[in-house]
């Protein structure tokens, strides 16, 4: 969305959601890789079709099935039933169920209580500053998941709203209600009253491989229905890796061009299902837009429906993957107060007072070698079995404290919700 009061989304996610935010701008790393990319792209397209060696004239006057042929580097041919309009067929299909999503908040600006003092309003009367109010408009995408109306978007798009609206493809304009909105996944979810709206097929983004085709359809910049192609650049980016601490999302990584108005819009396979929402860029790269997997925009979304929020399990730890050169890190730094026994499995670093962990007796140090039945390495591993475990269900945990094995059972707790 643009960065103006009057048309941009609205900006109180730190995420990057496709705005020029100055807060990433200094990311050093993310331009490092952005330029490594282009340099990838780059060099891409030099490839030889191929050729062939001829040692003398009397082979060269040979028939050409004589004649050896190598390619060298050469692309792989398309398979024969390919449809060229594949790209055609797939928007004529999902166009008609992805919608424009207009809202806007009043905004008050208070003046501070040391101006409503008689003697300032005394000696400058008139020339006191005066609360004032302002209308800030976001615009975004969306798409319709069943014929009733039900409409997935970003939360960023419609947080703080008063009004929402919905545009359709045919020009239809329907006034929207929000049914639910997580900000730690960034989904939302909308309602229309309307029958017989076309809607969406799901596909699975379990099963993405990078490489497949990816198709965005959104509005982006105000430009109704916008298609842009790429691939699936990479799978289970981390939120802390993109610069979204504050979100819980396993990301898919496309260069299919995601630009600001794109956010809540599908992100779609060959076949026209959609396996992931768009909605964030990385600013001052280029090819690098991140999509919440739908498997996961399908389980907030459940909650939302059925009960308006969502309740995101927590252990309350911090944690680190252990490899061998952390390990003699570790223990070669007395700052750290943590001895290191094993080469891996994943580091509590510090344990949250109060927290399930902290009740459950997991302390600082002990490295957690599975979790719920399932080994885990990293960091990302144990923080996706929290999130699919149960709030208040026993989650069994194997962890190594001072070279002895544990086995402890913890009860996640409800993610806590800041209030703003």
């Amino acid at each position: 969305m643009q960065n103006e009061s009057r048309n941009r989304e609205h900006p109180s996610n730190s995420i990057l959601h496709n705005t020029a935010d100055a807060k990433y701008r200094n990311q050093a790393p993310w331009k490092k890789a952005a330029a490594s990319l282009s340099l990838v792209l780059l060099g891409s397209g030099m490839t030889l079709a191929g050729g062939y060696i001829a040692g003398n004239s009397r082979q060269m006057s040979e028939s050409a099935s004589n004649l050896a042929v190598s390619r060298v580097n050469a692309a792989l041919p398309l398979p024969a039933a390919t449809d060229p309009n594949f790209v055609t067929r797939v928007v004529q299909n999902v166009g008609p169920a992805v919608v424009r999503i207009n809202s806007s908040r009043t905004v008050r600006t208070r003046i501070p209580d040391e101006f409503n003092d008689p003697f300032f309003r005394r000696f400058f009367g008139s020339q006191l500053p005066q609360s004032r109010e302002r209308v800030e408009r976001g615009t975004g995408s969306g798409f319709i998941i069943s014929a009733d109306g039900r409409i997935l978007t970003n939360a960023h798009v419609v947080d703080g709203a008063d009004t929402v609206t919905v545009t359709l493809k045919d020009g239809r304009t329907l006034q929207g209600k929000v049914l639910g909105k997580d900000e730690l996944t960034d989904v939302a979810v909308i309602k229309v009253q309307a029958e017989n709206l076309p809607s969406v097929a799901l596909g699975n983004s379990d099963q993405l491989q990078p490489g497949e085709w990816a198709i965005a359809i959104g509005n982006p910049l105000g430009l109704d229905n916008t298609v842009t192609t790429g691939i699936i650049s990479a799978t289970g980016r981390s939120s802390n890796l993109i610069g979204a601490a504050d979100k819980r999302v396993e990301y898919i990584q496309t260069d299919a061009a995601i630009n600001p108005g794109n956010s809540g819009g599908p992100l779609l396979n060959s076949r026209g299902q959609v396996i992931a929402m768009n909605t964030a860029i990385i600013q001052g790269a280029q090819g690098l837009g991140f999509a919440i997997p739908i498997k996961t925009v399908q389980r907030i979304s459940s909650q939302l429906i059925a009960t308006g929020k969502v309740e995101h399990p927590y252990l309350g730890i911090q944690m680190v993957g252990l490899t061998p050169q952390l390990k003699q890190n570790i223990n070669s730094d007395p700052n750290m107060g943590l001895s290191v026994n094993e080469d891996k499995g994943v580091l509590v670093v510090k344990v949250v007072p109060n927290s399930p962990a902290a009740k459950a007796g997991i302390r600082a140090g002990d490295v957690i070698q599975t979790l719920g039945g399932q080994a885990v390495t990293d960091a990302s591993s144990v923080q996706r079995a929290v999130e699919n475990s149960q709030v208040g269900s026993d989650l069994r945990m194997e962890l190594r404290r001072n070279g002895q094995n544990l086995n402890i059972a913890v009860q996640p707790g409800a993610f806590p919700v800041q209030v703003q």
